[in-house]
């Protein structure tokens, strides 16, 4: 049969035209039971090695007839062998007594060693050397897709294992104390009450966030503070007892910025934050801040609301000058304060 001219027949595999031999083969492409295999080799792996670390918390509480009771709480994760536990402020705050109870059976004793409810997070130490721990792992490496692991004791379940991936990167969340936790990792690993204080886990063991939250109405919606936030309150809590923290020594509020004084000094901002009052012995009455004035800048950096002032406070240390940027009437001026350690 004639061919139209312009148009070139090319011969298929097994029609005719005899393979290549120094053509390479074609890698087969692996089986859906082989990928299976390996999601599940890494996730045992993970849990033998992180499994034996993980605790659960239960807090003594007084019954109505003045005796001891205790009673589940949540989970924690062993950081070091000598007995600290990184776990949830919600779940050993206030306790009158507290105790570890480990997969292996056993059941230690515990004290409270540091709280910080602005970050839902808390340092105990159980009275026992030589524990099985897990490492604190880099957050900031955390990418949306990734494989994470949640282990801990939901409804007393002990050793409880879940999966999911990394959903969101950089959630915030409004602690009791009524600060923002920056930074937060949403994920897919189904959480439970009782897996409070427990571990998110990557593919390598290492402790990538502390799971503090659920959307009580959604499904594979969870929250854990980042690991890079619990190394850091883990230090303060450690060497101080506490974290410490600045505060300037007033109260206050956002308010939407006027286009025209927008204009006339020359703001980007649509809020600024309205000083409501002064406490008269903190740094910020000592600077000449007034009740009434608009606190437009720290340090140069814009501030539209408390959020943005408590952020911004954070990278400055106790005893540190830093400069307020204040609106006064059609005013503007450079406060310099020292900030002081918070009471408390």
């Amino acid at each position: 049969m004639p061919t139209h001219p312009d148009i070139m027949l090319i011969d298929a595999p097994g029609a005719g035209a005899a393979p290549d031999p120094s053509r390479p083969k074609p890698a087969p492409e692996p089986s859906d039971a082989a990928l299976l295999d390996a999601y599940s080799r890494a996730v045992i792996g993970v849990v033998e090695a992180v499994g034996p670390a993980v605790v659960s918390v239960s807090v003594g509480k007084d019954s109505s007839r003045r005796l001891p009771e205790e009673s589940g709480a949540g989970s924690g994760v062993v950081i070091a062998p000598d007995g600290y536990i990184l776990t949830n402020s919600h779940v050993v705050h206030r306790a009158r007594r507290l105790a570890a109870h480990f997969t292996d059976g056993a059941n230690v004793p515990a004290a409270l060693i540091g709280d910080d409810p602005a970050t839902d997070l808390a340092v105990i130490r159980a009275q026992a050397s030589g524990l099985p721990y897990a490492a604190l792992g880099d957050s900031a490496n955390l990418r949306v897709g990734q494989l994470v692991i949640a282990i801990g004791n939901p409804f007393g379940f002990q050793s409880t294992v879940s999966t999911g991936v990394v959903s969101a990167l950089g959630r915030n969340l409004r602690g009791r104390e009524g600060r923002l936790i920056e930074n937060i990792v949403q994920h897919t690993a189904p959480l439970n009450p009782g897996n409070s204080g427990g571990p998110l886990v990557d593919s390598r063991g290492r402790v990538v966030g502390v799971n503090t939250a659920i959307i009580a109405m959604a499904q594979a919606i969870g929250f854990a503070v980042p690991a890079n936030t619990a190394q850091w309150v883990l230090t303060q809590l450690l060497t101080h007892g506490r974290v410490r923290r600045a505060y300037l020594g007033i109260r206050a509020r956002q308010r939407p910025l006027d286009r025209r004084l927008a204009r006339f000094h020359d703001l980007a901002q649509d809020y600024l934050v309205e000083v409501v009052s002064v406490d008269p012995d903190g740094p910020a009455a000592r600077a000449g801040v007034r009740s009434g004035d608009f606190i437009c800048a720290l340090q140069g950096r814009a501030v539209a609301n408390v959020d943005d002032l408590h952020r911004h406070l954070a990278d400055w240390r106790v005893g540190e000058e830093v400069t307020l940027t204040v609106i006064r009437g059609r005013g503007r001026s450079d406060l310099h304060l020292v900030q002081v350690e918070t009471a408390g």
